[in-house]
């Protein structure tokens, strides 16, 4: 495994979902969906970010992803790092829509330059020597605090780390939360569990999308 193949998410409603996801940021083949009702409650443990250009860009997607349903969890504002905000999708999924821009250099673009799922985790180093022996390779490391892997070829998303706490306040929700991720990602040879219980399956296994 050198990176993810595919990142998949497990929702109630598919039709829904797709409907939401199309509306609100574009999205088609980067982010896939299935069927699922494994019982979840509270911070499932992760989030996906849309990085892009400028802050027209972050206040397009954020006003169609509200439009399409989804709940605002942070306002887009002003920050030390940039411009942007949170919010979550109705299947539950928490999206951070943010630029380092903070001011704005042009229209709003409805492009996306990245995407980047984090995963919250109890112990940062612990779950990168975990990543480095799949085959991942590191980025840009900050000690026990954050970690994100480097892509190849056409991954869709780049996977990233941060403490499980301060993921969940850096999107504005509770910590607490059990149940299942409602996650799946694909990228390796054999499926296998990460230490904070995510799921990964063989890309062998992977179907075109729809």
């Amino acid at each position: 495994m050198t990176s993810i193949a595919a990142v998949t998410l497990e929702v109630a409603d598919v039709a829904a979902a797709e409907r939401f996801y199309s509306a609100a940021f574009g999205l088609g083949s980067q982010v896939r969906l299935r069927a699922s009702e494994a019982a979840t409650t509270g911070f499932r443990g992760f989030s996906l970010s849309l990085t892009v250009a400028n802050p027209a860009t972050v206040d397009s997607f954020a006003a169609s992803a509200l439009a399409a349903g989804a709940t605002s969890l942070k306002p887009v504002t002003k920050s030390f790092w940039g411009y942007g905000g949170t919010v979550q999708a109705p299947d539950g999924t928490i999206w951070k829509l943010a630029t380092s821009e903070k001011k704005d250099t042009g229209a709003a673009t409805r492009e996306i330059g990245e995407i980047v799922l984090l995963l919250g985790v109890d112990d940062v180093k612990a779950s990168k020597k975990f990543y480095v022996e799949q085959g991942l390779t590191v980025g840009k490391s900050f000690g026990g605090k954050y970690v994100e892997f480097a892509t190849a070829g056409p991954s869709p998303v780049k996977l990233a780390l941060y403490k499980r706490p301060a993921l969940a306040k850096d999107v504005g929700v509770p910590v607490d939360g059990s149940g299942s991720h409602r996650l799946v990602l694909t990228g390796t040879d054999a499926p296998f569990t990460d230490p904070d219980g995510f799921t990964w399956e063989s890309a062998s296994s992977l179907t075109p999308a729809p």
